[in-house]
């Protein structure tokens, strides 16, 4: 780290348990370099009982910034001051920010995520949109398309999970949202009439990278397939849509944007979006060795 931590150093980090694999410290110090600010980005273990500690430490040390991983998302809510608008509808939170105390959360996932869309050039206001999955991550995605006004379908294998996360985008935003079993059936029927497709499942993920949670025989051109699986940065999903003439974002799109939003949140600065996505792309590589 060539950056000096001196008495003016403000301090950021990410909160969570397990935090060993994150890779936010190397984009964050990365960027804060890059742009000569003269922060600094540590990566702290919190255990679930030990949440409101941590919290007190944040506003304590007056810690700048920090973000939420697995397990805290939600049970931070209430230790918070405020909440953003989207965090709030969404009831998760991965981003705060402290000013002089005050500690606000965000859910920069979501916004991530279409901000890595938008960054593309693809609009998804109007399209329908397939969901793979209703855990967290689909949770903070489908929010952000729901509210940009795509016509959406999740499936998910447990159909009470994707029925409760339908259930909830209809009410918030008074729009219908389909739910369906993720069976081979079910996949076919929605996919011949889809715009984009999203897998916000783990399948395919580091190390089972010859999985894929859609058959490469219902992939076609002019669909738009996203994958917010990261690690392989090309998971088989990626490969074969692309195979077929399909449009394809990965997840260091989501993962680099959502920093991105976390780094503006706290320092008011225009983020170095090239030199994080190529810091994670050098990270996984180094990781894949």
């Amino acid at each position: 780290m060539s950056a000096e931590i001196s008495g003016k150093t403000r301090l950021c980090g990410v909160i969570g348990d397990p935090i060993e694999h994150t890779m936010s410290p190397a984009i964050h110090n990365a960027a804060f370099i890059k742009m000569g600010l003269d922060y600094h980005y540590v990566p702290f273990r919190v255990k679930e009982e030990e949440l409101g500690k941590a919290i007190d430490g944040m506003r304590a040390l007056n810690i700048r910034g920090l973000n939420v991983t697995i397990p805290h998302k939600v049970a931070i809510i209430p230790l918070l001051d405020e909440l953003d608008p989207l965090a709030e509808k969404i009831e998760a939170v991965n981003t705060i920010s402290n000013d002089d105390g005050v500690l606000k959360g965000y859910n920069t996932d979501a916004s991530g995520f279409l901000q890595a869309l938008l960054e593309r050039g693809i609009e998804p206001k109007g399209k329908k949109v397939v969901m793979l999955g209703a855990g967290g991550a689909s949770r903070a995605v489908s929010f952000s398309l729901v509210e940009r006004g795509v016509h959406m379908v999740i499936l998910n294998r447990r159909l009470e999970q994707a029925e409760e996360l339908a259930g909830r985008l209809s009410t918030t935003f008074n729009k219908e949202v389909k739910a369906l079993e993720l069976v081979a059936d079910n996949l076919a029927q929605v996919l011949g009439e889809a715009d984009i497709l999203v897998n916000a499942t783990s399948v395919g993920m580091s190390p089972n990278i010859n999985e894929t949670p859609v058959p490469s025989s219902l992939l076609k051109p002019g669909l738009v397939v996203v994958d917010i699986v990261y690690n392989p940065i090309r998971t088989r999903l990626l490969r074969e849509a692309e195979a077929v003439g399909a449009k394809t974002v990965d997840g260091v799109d989501m993962f680099v944007w959502q920093g991105v939003l976390a780094f503006e949140i706290w320092t008011g600065a225009k983020a170095p979006v090239e030199l994080m996505r190529a810091e994670v792309v050098r990270q996984l590589k180094s990781h894949e060795k």
